[in-house]
């Protein structure tokens, strides 16, 4: 599980550039226009542009990171799949060049009368 309370490395940098440069302006847009419009739903925005301002300083989003590992989860689980479909599809190749040459008569020892 991520541990999002840990604090990143300086190779744990995974905002960068202008999603970087994006995260400090939105974030300090959100604070000013948080703190000129007042009640909860301006408490709400100084949050949300306190998070985004955090994020371009930090240079490090646990959200982002949770994502990209579970991403690269999810490609590694489709490569095996597809692996694994062509593993069968090798299968039933096999399979169907095996059986082309055969031909069943019935008269195999398994159906005859046992004694």
């Amino acid at each position: 599980m991520l541990d999002i309370h840990s604090k990143p490395d300086a190779s744990e940098h995974n905002v960068h550039g202008l999603e970087r440069a994006s995260s400090l302006a939105g974030g300090a847009f959100m604070i000013s226009k948080g703190l000129r419009h007042g009640g909860l739903a301006g408490i709400l925005q100084v949050a949300v542009g306190g998070l985004a301002l955090m994020r371009g300083v930090k240079g490090h989003c646990s959200a982002k990171a949770w994502l990209q590992r579970h991403r690269n989860e999810l490609h590694d689980l489709r490569s095996d799949i597809e692996g694994k479909a062509a593993d069968l599809a090798a299968l039933k190749a096999n399979a169907d060049v095996a059986t082309r040459t055969v031909t069943v008569t019935g008269n195999d020892s398994l159906n005859s009368p046992k004694l």
